[in-house]
């Protein structure tokens, strides 16, 4: 028999009526999501308000002047006197300029080497495991570590401290809201953590950002040319030697910024930081999600091991991203509402929403709407790419997402290909965000 929730939720005293919202959202998202894209499209609930279609969610998160990410300001470091991370500004000329600088960096031409580091990091970890390993925190969290390490240049450090940087960042300022309800002592827990962590990755940075900075000039400015005349005695003009390593944060020091391009060294540190917290926790829930996804349905197990084992990774890589609709990182992206708005206006359920309102767009739902998908309930990996949310959408989609998408498939299909490979353990949420024990085994 199909639940119906805006039933129940309707009959609930007004206290009860979010919690059960947040319950459905944990439990049972899509028959909750599907009833409310039928029947309340926007549901206004005592502690925020919820978009369930496509044309809304794509509404919200593509005007962020209106739809605003302010709830992130406090978490993100932002003061009067500190601009913080470009993530907690809106269509501002910090967001735009470093946004732009950050993806200059981060250039697509190295998606080659970056799947390269993956499939090389992903195979050692587990042929160095023999058949048996904890998935999470040894393959899931471990692989994009060492992309940080040795593609963003995060060198001189454990990888338990960038888990633990990444880890308490992410749970702070996307799962410590106010409308995640976390009891009062957990969430000055996470907060005291998450500035602990801070000012650790703080003093970090200062002394690998100078260590490099010395470095590179070093290099550049002694080494380099003496290789050059060197190579010129040689006969050896028209090959450049190779005297630095290359590493975001290298190449960023390598690069000189006028004055008025506003990005000084402190405003660099800052957007280096941003490459840790958001890429390890991330790319660990999405692929354990999606390896435990498929483990679970032996039907699409089998499609899944057999796209694995092809040389060429479209195949799986499509599966991967409809998986990702099914159990993405998170069922929706928040915004606060920054001036008076009727959202929907003209149809049926447009709806008048104040300022300071805390708005959820469910993306999940927005990727199970009809009106971007047909036949949205079924599993299909043929579906146009342009529909899905994994990374976000608009002003704000994810800064890193081509090394994701990169990333991601390729730690999935590591593991699908795997001889036998099944779990023995259930995957274990320890009570939070993210998971944190799933183990796994297969023939050596």
């Amino acid at each position: 028999m199909t639940m119906d929730f805006l039933a129940e939720y309707d009959a609930a005293p007004d206290v009860e009526k979010y919690p059960l919202v947040r319950k459905w959202i944990k439990t049972n998202p899509l028959p909750f999501f599907k009833q409310l894209r039928a029947e309340r499209p926007i549901l206004v609930t005592p502690e925020c308000t919820l978009l369930a279609r496509s044309s809304d969610v794509r509404d919200c998160l593509q005007m962020p002047t209106i739809f605003s990410v302010d709830l992130y300001k406090s978490k993100m470091g932002v003061t009067d006197d500190n601009p913080g991370y470009l993530m907690a500004h809106d269509d501002d000329a910090l967001h735009y300029r470093e946004k732009s600088i950050m993806q200059s960096m981060l250039n697509r031409d190295d998606i080659p080497r970056i799947k390269k580091l993956i499939s090389d990091t992903s195979k050692k970890i587990l042929d160095d495991a023999d058949g048996q390993i904890e998935i999470v925190n040894n393959y899931c969290r471990m692989v994009p570590v060492i992309l940080v390490q040795k593609y963003f240049g995060f060198d001189g450090i454990e990888p338990e401290a960038l888990f633990k940087w990444s880890y308490w960042n992410q749970y702070n300022t996307f799962y410590n809201q106010p409308f995640d309800l976390n009891p009062k002592d957990k969430h000055d827990h996470i907060v005291q953590r998450h500035e602990e962590c801070t000012a650790e990755l703080t003093e970090y940075l200062k002394a690998m950002i100078l260590r490099k900075l010395f470095a590179v000039n070093v290099k550049d400015r002694v080494l380099k040319p003496a290789l050059k005349i060197k190579n010129a005695v040689r006969g050896l003009i028209g090959k450049e030697p190779d005297v630095h390593e290359d590493d975001i944060v290298t190449r960023m020091l390598r690069s000189s910024f006028p004055d008025e391009v506003d990005f000084p060294l402190i405003r660099l540190g800052r957007n280096v930081g941003g490459l840790l917290i958001g890429t390890v926790e991330t790319t660990s829930k999405a692929a354990a999600q999606v390896i435990h996804f498929f483990l679970e349905r032996p039907e699409l197990l089998a499609q899944a091991k057999a796209a694995s084992l092809l040389e060429d990774t479209d195949e799986i890589e499509s599966l991967v991203w409809e998986a990702l609709r099914f159990v993405p990182i998170g069922a929706y992206m928040f915004r606060q509402v920054a001036q008076d708005y009727i959202i929907a206006e003209g149809t049926e359920h447009e709806t008048s929403l104040k300022k300071g309102t805390t708005v959820l767009a469910l993306t999940q739902s927005a990727m199970f709407d009809e009106c971007a998908y047909k036949n949205a309930d079924e599993f299909n990996k043929d579906r146009n790419w342009y529909n899905n949310f994994t990374y976000g959408f608009g002003a704000h989609d994810c800064l890193g997402k081509y090394i994701g998408m990169a990333m991601l498939p390729e730690m999935v299909r590591q593991v699908l290909a795997l001889d036998g490979v099944h779990a023995v353990s259930a995957m274990d949420f320890k009570d939070g965000p993210f998971p944190e024990h799933y183990e796994l085994v297969w023939n050596k």
